[in-house]
């Protein structure tokens, strides 16, 4: 049994932030800290006080975490950011709230003293002596020490107290991974509750010295265990008073922790082969497990249970089934033809998911120059008369401002010419489409004409292919291309109508350009032309789409199985140093990497724009280096230089690496590779939550005029699919209690009980 944690972040809008530019305004942007290390990078927010982000994160990370630190930030463009203020959130305040943390938080002022991070080697003793015993400290080295100097390192030295006498070690130059090795005695006072407090500082010759952290013993403790070594945590100097709270601003957040106690794979085999069997046999199995797990799904957690519910399908070769499955069970009860799919039913919701987990590559290829293309522009488009700011397109110079009319004619030109482009790139892409989306269209289409058959529903099947493809995928992607990864940061207030403006036109061509899309915003009229030539291109896009034979499918999906899938791809620039001595010069080199779980290669061309470029690659390391028995514990963050290593200032080149390796945070996206234990335990976990219901639903089944007497198969084990389910989740209820959890993986750092 493993423990796995996960955190889901969502970073939603700052108000009432203070003005730290001379303009009275601010460009705020987020940066997420787990234990003092970065993770996340929102984007930035120009010119407001006010900003709004929107972004959502999955953090996969160790059970053994402390806190997680929200950090407002001004970005200034000529001198370092300024620091606006943050909130802190402890994995003890985190686990109170099993709903997740949700609602507004004061950013409170950071304090320097409060700012430490890094660990700190101590060898703790207690010797006779020839009158007491003595306690003797050994400073042994420290590590990932907080950089308090412009050159991003410390002058580090460590100051050792206890009973009113001060000691203090060398000073290292120039390091953030000192090494002492020098031992400090004290004398040991019968009864004394003194306690011995091991500082850490940052030494400045002209300012005052920077506090980098402490530890504090008890030394009564230590006198009854005689000897204690090991890596110890620092901590912030939390003697002073708190500071008020609210003139700083808020942040609104959403932060949910999970702790899953995973058990080995075995242990969820029959409830994975049961819910495999319930798709295979479709709307034929007796059970109808699946309809019933639909109808015990709150709102408020469908989309979760829908992606789970997706993902281990998928893993079993059951996607395009588990889909087809859920159209049927839409299908039976929808009788008018104009509201088929657009309830967040879970065949809706697991649609959803699938597009982004199988379709997201195909997405940024298709979507992804046409977006390009309206960032670069920056024209302003507006086709609404009642918005038209004429004097925002006004032509300076010889040239007259534009007239109203020249505003709108000139913005239907615009959005016409950008839709025909995304039109032509999606009619290109038919071979491009994974074949596993293609299949799971067909059938789709397919389920949609043969429920509604006759000529006046023959756009039907079209429809229900665009309120996916068009609706729900490539819309969202249009208005929101920060949140799928098309681009690093937020449109301004004009690319951001521009992109409303698209999306709503490719809307009305998803929607067949009927009298009702047309109806709703008159202003549009003037991209009809566009609309209706567009209708004729999806639709012939859609037809080739859907027609793929089950041969195609397998020879596409073979030869996929035949190359790796990328986990990262982006740009990378390699530094490139020239000539020797202080002349030297350097240049970067800018190069398009792609990191598969066999190889890192790299390429002169681009292919994929992503948010958070450092830590998404050392994220996708960390996962295709999972199962890799090799991986050190620990390395060398600088460079060996000259004659020594520049991090810790050691000479021995093969000399063990002064920093531990951080292998378990990794950011979750689309494309991450399955994990068929973590999602089946998700099910247990949810099903287990609405047990009662089932039981109830299984006993008015059971009491139903229909029911029989209860079937067993061999070995005594009941035949009623629900039935089985109920057995399977109490059988893994009895391995969870059975199995001891294993012990969260304990850290190289070994923290004393504090004393206020």
């Amino acid at each position: 049994m493993a423990k796995r944690s996960s955190l889901f972040i969502r970073i939603v809008e700052g108000k009432n932030l203070p003005a730290k530019d001379i303009t009275g305004s601010s460009d705020p942007y987020c940066i997420v800290k787990v234990d003092h290390e970065p993770i996340i990078r929102t984007a930035t927010v120009w010119k407001t006080l006010c900003p709004f982000w929107g972004e959502e994160y999955q953090v996969h990370l160790l059970p053994t975490f402390h806190s997680v630190a929200f950090y407002v930030m001004d970005e200034d463009a000529l001198s370092r950011d300024d620091v606006i203020g943050k909130v802190c959130l402890t994995r003890d305040t985190l686990a109170t709230h099993p709903k997740g943390f949700s609602g507004w938080a004061h950013l409170t002022e950071v304090d320097p003293d409060e700012e430490v991070q890094g660990e700190i080697h101590l060898r703790l003793e207690v010797v006779p002596g020839t009158r007491a015993c003595r306690l003797r400290c050994s400073v042994l080295e420290a590590r990932d020490l907080a950089p308090k100097d412009r050159n991003g390192a410390s002058d580090p030295f460590v100051r050792v107290r206890y009973n009113g006498r001060t000691q203090e070690t060398s000073i290292v130059k120039k390091s953030r991974y000192p090494r002492w090795n020098e031992t400090f005695e004290f004398e040991l006072e019968e009864g004394a509750a003194e306690a011995l407090c091991v500082e850490a500082w940052d030494w400045d010759l002209v300012s005052r010295n920077d506090f980098l952290g402490k530890v504090v013993f008890n030394v009564q403790r230590l006198r009854a265990a005689q000897q204690e070594e090991g890596w110890f945590r620092l901590q912030p100097d939390q003697s002073k008073s708190q500071r008020e709270e609210g003139n700083l601003g808020s942040l609104q957040l959403e932060v949910r922790l999970r702790d899953e106690m995973v058990l080995p794979s075995g242990c969820y085999q029959p409830l994975v082969q049961l819910l495999c069997r319930e798709v295979k046999l479709g709307t034929q199995s007796p059970g109808q497990l699946i309809l019933l797990i639909e109808e015990t799904t709150s709102t408020e957690c469908r989309q979760d249970v829908a992606t789970t519910l997706l993902k281990l399908f998928l893993g079993q070769g059951l996607a395009k089934d588990f889909l087809d499955l859920l159209f049927q069970l839409e299908l039976g009860r929808t009788s008018e033809a104009n509201t088929l799919f657009r309830s967040n039913s879970l065949a809706s919701k697991s649609m959803e998911s699938f597009l982004k987990v199988a379709g997201m590559r195909y997405l940024h290829g298709v979507l992804g120059p046409i977006i390009d293309r309206v960032f670069e522009e920056k024209k302003y488009v507006e086709l609404d008369p009642s918005k038209v700011e004429v004097k925002d397109v006004g032509c300076s110079g010889l040239h007259r401002p534009q007239t109203e009319a020249e505003v709108l004619e000139q913005s239907a030109q615009t959005l016409s010419a950008h839709l025909r482009a995304l039109l032509s790139s999606l009619s290109r892409s038919v071979r491009a489409c994974p074949a596993v989306v293609r299949a799971t269209f067909r059938q789709l289409f397919r389920r949609v004409r043969e429920r509604f058959p006759s000529a006046q529903d023959e756009n039907v099947p079209f429809i229900a292919v665009t309120s996916f493809l068009c609706l729900r995928f490539i819309s969202p992607a249009i208005m929101a291309p920060k949140l799928f990864h098309l681009r690093e940061r937020h449109a301004d207030a004009r690319t951001s109508r521009t992109l409303l403006l698209l999306a709503k036109a490719v809307q009305n061509v998803g929607n067949m350009d009927t009298p009702a899309s047309r109806a709703k915003e008159a202003w549009m009229e003037p991209l009809q032309p566009t609309v209706r030539q567009g209708v004729a291109q999806l639709k012939d896009f859609i037809t080739k789409l859907v027609d793929i034979q089950e041969k195609e499918e397998l020879d596409l999906q073979w030869a996929l199985s035949l190359q790796a899938p990328p986990v990262k791809e982006g740009p990378l620039f390699i530094h490139r140093t020239k000539g020797k001595g202080p002349l030297m010069s350097s240049s970067f080199k800018k190069l398009h990497f792609s990191l598969t779980t066999e190889a890192l290669s790299f390429a002169k061309t681009p292919s994929s724009k992503c948010v958070n470029e450092l830590n998404q690659w050392l994220s996708a390391l960390r996962k295709v280096s999972i199962n890799n028995t090799g991986l050190l514990g620990s390395y060398h963050p600088g460079v060996f230089r000259g004659d020594k290593w520049s991090c810790c200032h050691q000479r021995d080149k093969t000399d063990l690496g002064c920093d531990k390796t951080r292998s378990r945070v990794t950011l979750q996206e689309w494309n991450d590779p399955l994990d068929h234990d973590l999602e089946a335990q998700l099910i247990y976990r949810h099903l287990l939550g609405v047990e009662a219901t089932l039981r109830e639903k299984h006993r008015q089944l059971s009491a139903g005029p229909e029911a029989g007497p209860v079937l067993t198969g061999p070995g005594g084990a009941p035949e009623d699919p629900v039935a089985q389910l109920l057995q399977v989740l109490q059988d893994l209820r009895e391995a969870h209690r059975s199995s001891p959890a294993d012990s969260p993986p304990s850290e190289p750092s070994r923290v004393l009980e504090l004393q206020t």
